[in-house]
């Protein structure tokens, strides 16, 4: 990693020594001083903390400790032993990403803790404070009465200052594949979500929410809480108090032990998150997830590179094909492969994912004992691996894996240096991985500590072969592709293919404009836009896409990811003008700008290509038609760029009308300004190239 510039400062402050007696509450600020951050000891030893921005109260004093198994509970009769505080400068490149450079720039203030009782245990709180949010997390330091840790729950309080409207999930141990819901905390009621009948398994145990979940306060401010570096420890909810306005975390547990994270002292939790802003597409730009991960341990990230992708996937979800060999309308065959290979050759196209290649679909999902159905290795017989990928080579396209493990934990594991060792051979650089189904062994959930050190050991042990991992069904993204840039994208949310075959109608056409102020803020998502046959009546009339075909396009500049998939049927595409803008549009970018923004009506993204000049802009509302009016003030002075507008014909409407596009060219300076119309559930798509001259 190339870091451009450091600066570390570390004092005591004046109301501080770092040495001595220490004073019961410390006070520390964001670099622009808008956001402060109190720690305090109450009179019976707990920590508590409060926030506030422009000396506004955001959080209240909130309490933080923890309950342990065979211990008492670690959160009272604590004094402060030690304290500092410093200030801490940096600007880090990220090897792909929505910029190229990020400023790093916090105060840290690190407070050491020792109980007065007898068992005079040890425990550290640092908190990071950012001019868009703080971080915190606790340090279990080395010490002599206290050398394991089996932690029962932790703690952690948010109280809120009012009944904030919020933008939620419900806090399900076991899938995040759940519709936004928009209400105010005190009508917050996750388990009444429940029940679900397009989710292949949900255990919401708590009235909790899953992070990110983002609020916004009566005055206007916008806050989002999340966890950052989720490392060997547990997925945290958030328990709701809907009375009182209040939040505390929720550890997700195993049916298999009496404790939800086992650690070994010393160690360090993830970091507790509040991102706080003015507006919500400040939530957007923010980078104190990624921020507070560790730096890049990868010594060469070279050989991933960022790419769009085609694939057999989207017609196994439209019945056209299937995943197993014996149905008879086997879609992973060699000569379809080919036929995708061609295309994407011809598109400007850089992978091909393949579904359904290797053997063991005809027993993935339905059954018990799911342990050694797939091999990883094996391929059909009509799916020649080695001849694919040559024609693949040949063409100038790289076949994506697919690695579906039908939640087999333990096959996937014991097979991962096969597995991954094949792909190496092949030069193959780049895997889908998937979970789908209760999680084997018996017991534990999706986003419990068993599964967070599946899915992180898949990625340190990939990337000793050079291999970067899409998850499906993962546990949630917490920044850790700062530290592991070859963790390129996830899915998390509910997904494009829930058009094809939910009960339910699909996502409304609300849900993206949601997404990215919520599960956005976690990082990249997988979610397979560029439908263009909306309807799809030739193969499901029951179901279909609830956005305009210009929206479609619009998801590749506003839904970010390194890998993004052109999901439609190839067939589809062709001859269509508006193809041109997939052809064309970016994938890894050298800055990202979002123009305007509510949580849950429209969002506006421009984002500048990295090593070109080439900007592209994407925008999207809701059910409701709306003006907009776009300044094209982010664009570089004294240059004149050709825009080619790809918006909502007329008569566009995302049920009655959604493929009503109109395709225009116009020049555009930085002094231009565009006023366009954006349909019921439509949108725009926006490329911008340098005239010549």
């Amino acid at each position: 990693m190339k870091y451009i510039k450091i600066s570390i400062l570390c004092f005591c402050a004046l109301f501080l020594s770092c040495t001595g007696k220490q004073k019961n509450n410390i006070l520390v600020s964001s670099p622009n001083k808008l956001i402060k951050v109190e720690f305090k000891l109450l009179e019976n030893g707990e920590p508590a903390y409060w926030v506030t921005y422009k000396n506004e109260e955001v959080i209240k004093k909130s309490t933080l400790g923890f309950d342990l198994k065979d211990n008492p509970p670690f959160k009272t009769d604590f004094k402060i032993i030690r304290s500092n505080i410093r200030s801490f400068n940096e600007t880090w490149e990220m090897p792909w990403g929505e910029q190229k450079e990020v400023e790093n720039k916090y105060n840290e203030l690190k407070v050491e803790l020792q109980e007065t009782s007898e068992l005079n245990r040890k425990l550290n709180i640092v908190f990071r404070i950012y001019d868009d949010g703080v971080g915190f997390r606790y340090e279990f330091p080395k010490q002599k009465k206290l050398e394991e840790v089996f932690i029962t729950e932790e703690n952690t309080a948010f109280n809120l200052t009012g009944n904030h409207k919020v933008w939620w999930i419900p806090g399900d141990w076991d899938i995040y594949e759940h519709l936004y819901n928009t209400t105010n905390f005190s009508e917050i009621n996750a388990k009444g979500k429940a029940e679900h009948p397009n989710l292949a398994q949900t255990y919401i145990p708590e009235n909790a929410v899953n992070t990110p979940v983002t609020m916004k306060t009566d005055k206007g401010l916008y806050v989002s809480f999340h966890e950052a570096a989720l490392v060997d420890y547990s997925g945290m909810t958030l328990k709701v108090d809907t009375v009182n306005y209040k939040m505390k975390s929720v550890l997700v547990g195993s049916e298999n032990v009496d404790y939800k994270v086992k650690r070994t002292v010393p160690f360090k939790t993830p970091w507790r998150t509040i991102q706080i802003n003015d507006t919500a597409g400040d939530l957007i730009e923010s980078k104190l997830i990624v921020n507070l991960n560790e730096p890049n341990k990868l010594s060469d990230i070279s050989w991933f590179k960022p790419t769009k992708y085609t694939g057999i996937w989207w017609e196994m979800h439209l019945g056209k094909s299937s995943w197993d060999m014996a149905s008879g309308k086997h879609g992973a065959t060699t000569e379809n492969t080919k036929a995708y290979i061609d295309f994407s050759s011809k598109n400007n196209i850089g992978a091909v994912l393949v579904e359904g290649w290797n053997t063991g679909w005809e027993h993935w999902i339905g059954f018990e004992d799911r342990e050694g159905v797939f091999d990883f290795v094996t391929p059909y017989s009509d799916y020649n691996l080695q001849e694919v990928v040559r024609y693949g080579k040949e063409k100038g396209v790289e076949i994506m894996m697919h690695h579906e493990t039908s939640a087999a934990t333990q096959t996937y594991e014991k097979q991962q240096d096969t597995a991954y060792a094949l792909m190496q051979n092949l030069g193959i650089h780049t895997v889908k991985t998937g979970y789908v189904g209760k999680i084997l062994p018996k017991g534990e959930y999706h986003h419990g500590q068993y599964m967070v050190n599946q899915y992180n050991n898949a990625i340190i042990k990939a990337a000793k072969y050079q291999v970067a991992i899409n998850a499906h069904e993962p546990i949630k993204a917490t920044g850790l592709r700062r530290t592991y840039p070859n963790t390129i994208s996830r899915e998390g949310l509910r997904g494009q293919e829930f058009n094809a075959w939910a009960s339910d109608g699909g996502n409304p056409p609300e849900h993206l404009t949601i997404v990215a102020f919520t599960r956005m803020l976690a990082g990249p998502i997988d979610y397979t836009p560029g439908i263009f046959d909306i309807k799809f009546n030739k193969w499901k009339k029951e179901n279909q896409v609830n956005t305009t075909i210009a929206q479609q396009l619009a998801l590749y500049v506003v839904i970010y990811s390194p890998v993004q998939m052109a999901a439609d049927l190839i067939e589809n595409y062709e001859g269509n003008p508006a193809f041109q803008f997939i052809k064309d549009v970016g994938v890894d970018w050298q800055q990202t700008k979002v123009i305007n923004g509510e949580i849950g009506e429209f969002v506006t993204i421009a984002r500048k290509e990295r090593n070109s000049e080439n900007w592209f802009v994407g925008g999207i509302t809701d059910e409701n038609s709306r003006g907009m009016t776009i300044d094209f003030n982010f664009l570089s002075p004294n240059i004149t760029y050709i825009a080619t507008i790809y918006k909502d014909g007329e008569q566009a409407h995302w049920n009655n009308n959604p493929t009503d596009i109109i395709i225009q060219n116009k020049e555009i300076t930085n002094q231009s300004k565009l006023n366009l119309k954006l349909a019921e559930g439509g949108g725009f798509a926006i490329s911008l190239k340098p005239k010549k001259q």
